[in-house]
């Protein structure tokens, strides 16, 4: 007999609130502790967070969400799908640590973004020779920690047309939903040995499902959930979908045999699409009504009256979170800083969970029953409607009056900044940031505290950014940065100098890996207070002849990597971010520098999954950058960074841009951007990535001569720079300069 449920979500975060395993991880890498340490920190925040849910009132709480490092790469492991490179490593937690990050001598898998989220997965790579088994040690241990505490559990896997179609094909040229097959009876067996452990239902989860997909994809799903389905003794299917609509697959998947679906009914259609297939009529709904990947408040009235509209659609109907909360903070318990009315306009983890437990229990036992958390909503909604900050005449006067987005041509562009910075063939430079050192972090903190005074902050920040500076012309780079000390993040900085933006003091959510970021709050409208960078940028360069970039985020990535408001179009949104770093451009050319970087990291993150809504954004992307680039002369050049993403899909939009230098990863991706690129006409600079950051390595002067002749037959000498995949941040001091002293040595040989 299938156990029915009525409140629950689909994931949760793992990091820690207050970053455990973070710090456990690090602590590993460093030989600071050893794996039974490791260990006793991830299962306590296991089970903290079990319990906290079960607590809160949900009565089916996902299992097998947590992961060391990524749950992509877990599946990997559970499938012994991890590349031949790894298989020499005895340790079986070194040798998965090995495919995440890499080591002295092996290289790791490529990263990339979950979908059009902020969240980086790690891609398994599939061969011909790939042999498929199970392992399934780690999730049938934390169904068994969970039932032993009493907690109503349910096992979540990534699915396996979500699996292969996520993987990437090495050395074969066959579809990888060819192995299918191959892995199926893993997933059959699997399901076996969780009902036998337990497990009364199990979350597979197909996001895949949600982007346009062709015929025979559909008829892959179909296949493999009526395979699963017909598996004779197994736990009740919930099959997850979120980031989107399901469209034409949801009837295809609702005729199988699965007992349950979890819909996102944030996403426009859904409801509409729901109630139109009947087959769901014999089917458990979980209804993801409450944003998993947003800070705002739900309006409970409107959820309540979608989900009473599907009652009658469904065999029956549980309340969910539109995805797993891995997206969203943990709780607003550790923000006192976030004060009413902003406060109540929120709600993070924590809250989220709170609020599909009102929903659920006005389902089984009417309004009346959550009177007081309906009133909440209710006046939070209308203080934030109507707050004036959401409405800058001054900033929409100045958008409404038209703003010109073209810079002179390329050609022109080209001779002016040749004669002013009188670069050698194939430039070096680095993408921005330089190691956050533990003295930078420490006078960030005092400076918060009061324990230093502003004064002496600038002192130390200009410290920091001397020693950078001399370190780069010892190195003997061409093209030099500041190096960011001031810096806490490449977005959280800027917001916190704009208006309509908050920031958090502990939000914190993961983005790969052990690395956390705190997504600021774009509440209003947008406005720029003063120059955010000029100053410091301005004092790196008095300090060489060399130039120095300035340093800017672009708005799409401002965007991508905050929580952004829902009242007004995105693209009205990323114009007035747009304004602001213009002013910041101008001010940057005003002070001297002669290169101006405006990352847009994010700009294939944010493309919508469906082709129908794509050209409308890129369109809007676009505009918002160069908006943001376009009131500097023809002889200030114009630099953006673009990493970690598939940038197939948005190649015509990067030569869109017009920027006239684009670095770009392509380490992990050997270099197949760069015919992307061409295959497109782009003809302006381009600094493929010539090493991998995200690794502890340091590459080898051959390794970097290696990628160099292998960019310059796709670029010619003229075009092309040199330099690392991303900013060097969370390097050490050593592996940075070591790294960066065989890539000028590497540029100087193929000169």
């Amino acid at each position: 007999m299938t156990i029915e449920f009525t409140a629950t979500v689909l994931g949760s975060p793992r990091i820690g609130p207050k970053r455990e395993l973070k710090k456990a991880v690090e602590s590993y890498w460093a030989k600071k502790i050893d794996a039974a340490a490791l260990e006793s920190v991830a299962k306590q925040l296991r089970e903290d967070n079990w319990l906290s849910l079960q607590g809160a009132g949900l009565d089916s709480v996902p299992v097998n969400t947590f992961s060391y490092y990524d749950q992509v790469l877990d599946t990997a492991v559970l499938l012994g799908a991890l590349p031949d490179r790894v298989q020499g490593i005895d340790d079986e937690l070194d040798r998965y640590f090995a495919a995440a990050r890499g080591n002295e001598t092996v290289v790791p898998l490529e990263m990339t973004k979950w979908f059009d989220t902020n969240y980086h997965y790690l891609v398994p790579e599939i061969t011909p020779s790939t042999t498929f088994s199970l392992h399934p040690k780690k999730v049938l241990k934390e169904l068994k920690d969970a039932l032993a505490l009493r907690v109503p559990a349910r096992p979540v896997l990534v699915g396996p047309v979500t699996f292969l179609l996520l993987s990437k094909a090495v050395g074969g040229s066959s579809p990888l939903l060819d192995r299918l097959d191959d892995i199926l009876p893993l997933y059959a067996d699997l399901l076996t040995q969780l009902a036998d452990a337990g497990a009364e239902w199990v979350q597979i989860d197909e996001p895949a499902l949600v982007a346009d997909r062709t015929q025979d994809e559909i008829a892959a799903a179909k296949r493999t959930y009526d395979y699963l389905s017909a598996v004779d003794r197994r736990p009740s299917i919930l099959l997850a979908s979120y980031f989107g609509g399901l469209g034409g697959v949801l009837p295809v998947l609702a005729s199988t045999g699965i007992e349950g679906l979890s819909i996102d009914l944030t996403a426009p259609g859904a409801v509409e699409q729901a109630a139109s297939v009947p087959a769901l009529a014999g089917k458990r709904i979980v209804a993801g009504i409450v944003d998993g990947r947003n800070i705002w408040r739900t309006d409970l009235d409107k959820a309540l009256a979608t989900l009473a509209s599907l009652v009658g659609s469904a065999g029956s109907l549980a309340v969910s979170s539109s995805c797993s909360l891995l997206h969203v903070p943990y709780t607003l318990d550790s923000e006192p800083d976030i004060t009413d009315p902003l406060r109540s306009w929120l709600a993070f983890g924590a809250e989220k969970v709170a609020e599909v437990a009102v929903l659920a229990k006005a389902l089984r036992t009417g309004t009346d029953s959550v009177a007081v958390e309906l009133d909440a909503a209710r006046g939070a909604l209308t203080s934030r409607r109507n707050d004036p900050r959401l409405h800058d005449a001054a900033v929409r006067a100045r958008l409404a009056a038209g703003i010109g987005v073209d810079r002179s041509p390329a050609e022109a562009r080209r001779h002016a900044q040749a004669a002013g910075l009188e670069l050698p063939a194939l430039p070096t430079t680095t993408i921005g940031s330089y190691p956050q050192t533990t003295q930078i972090r420490l006078a960030r903190a005092a400076r918060r505290t009061g324990g230093i005074d502003e004064a002496e902050y600038v002192r130390r920040m200009q410290s920091e950014i001397a020693d950078v500076v001399a370190l780069q012309e010892r190195i003997g780079l061409d093209v030099l940065v500041h190096g960011e000390p001031e810096r806490n993040d490449m977005v959280q900085y800027f917001a916190e100098q704009l208006n309509g933006f908050a920031a958090t003091a502990n939000g914190w959510v993961q983005s790969y890996g052990s690395r956390c970021v705190r997504p600021p709050i774009l509440f209003g409208d947008v406005s720029r207070t003063g120059a955010m960078t000029v100053d410091w940028i301005a004092y790196a360069q008095s300090l060489t002849d060399k130039p120095v970039k300035g340093m800017l985020t672009g708005p799409v990535t401002i965007l991508a990597w905050s929580f952004v408001r829902d009242d007004q179009p995105l693209q009205d949104s990323a114009d007035q971010v747009a304004l602001a770093i213009r002013d910041e451009t101008v001010d940057l050319e005003s002070a001297g520098i002669r290169i101006v970087q405006v990352d847009e990291p994010a700009l294939r993150e944010l493309l919508p999954l469906r082709t129908q809504d794509k050209a409308k954004y890129l369109e809007w992307a676009v505009r918002a950058f160069k908006l943001s680039t376009s009131g500097v002369s023809d002889s200030t050049q114009i630099h953006t960074h673009l990493c970690y993403s598939e940038f197939g899909e948005v190649i015509d939009a990067i030569v869109a841009l017009d920027a006239d230098v684009t670095s770009i990863e392509a380490a992990r991706s050997h270099m197949e951007v760069l015919d992307d690129l061409n295959s497109v006409g782009f003809d302006l600079g381009v600094g493929p990535g010539v090493y991998d950051i995200h690794s502890p390595r340091v590459p080898s002067v051959e390794e970097i001569t290696e990628s160099l002749r292998a960019a310059l037959k796709a670029v010619p000498a003229e075009r092309l720079w040199v330099n690392p995949d991303c900013g060097l941040k969370t390097r050490g001091i050593a592996e940075v300069e070591a790294s960066l002293r065989n890539l000028v040595e590497a540029a100087r040989a193929m000169r």
